[in-house]
């Protein structure tokens, strides 16, 4: 769990925020403003990535990144509204508002991630490709039958020491089977 980011940081990246870089669109401006000005709505604001995912969000970018200049979403609706998503803050200051900030070298600057939050609406497998997906089920599969060839070795050792010959013979057979299809993932 992610420990709580006070007001006071938060305003101080806004501050900050505002003082070096130019945004695309200057109702942004005013937006960021009111939200400095107005403690109980800081409280509730988050800073996350991607944004699209959250309930309620604001995606604001500076100049210098290809992003959109503004865009607002509120449950399945979005809109590149400002003074729409002004009138949302004004009227539902008690719900939280997710905030996604877009400049120039986002992911290296410290006072940003001083604010950034994990963002809980984000799928847990959202940053995994294809790959990622099946070198994850082929370590999960290698592990499995390198547990089963460990049990299937002690049952072995097990069957030496009690003189079960044809308990022995099956257990080289399964070993060996074994072997072969863990060959398959090496």
């Amino acid at each position: 769990m992610q420990t709580p980011i006070s007001v006071n940081e938060k305003k101080d990246f806004v501050r900050w925020f505002l003082n070096h870089y130019q945004l695309k669109k200057r109702e942004s401006v005013w937006i960021l403003n009111y939200l400095m000005n107005h403690e109980t709505l800081l409280s509730s604001v988050h800073f996350v990535q991607e944004v699209k995912f959250c309930p309620r969000g604001m995606e604001i970018s500076a100049q210098g990144v290809s992003d959109p200049p503004f865009r607002f979403y509120k449950g399945q609706v979005m809109t590149n509204d400002a003074e729409k998503s002004f009138h949302d803050l004004r009227m539902n200051q008690d719900e939280p508002v997710y905030i996604q900030m877009n400049f120039d070298n986002a992911q290296q600057c410290s006072k940003y991630a001083l604010v950034l939050e994990e963002n809980p609406y984000l799928p847990k497998d959202y940053y995994l490709n294809e790959r990622d997906k099946n070198e994850a089920d082929r370590l999960l599969s290698v592990s499995l039958l390198k547990h089963r060839q460990r049990q299937i070795e002690y049952k072995i050792d097990e069957a030496l020491i009690h003189g079960k010959r044809e308990e022995f013979k099956d257990l080289c057979e399964a070993l060996n089977k074994l072997k072969h299809e863990l060959k398959a993932y090496v």
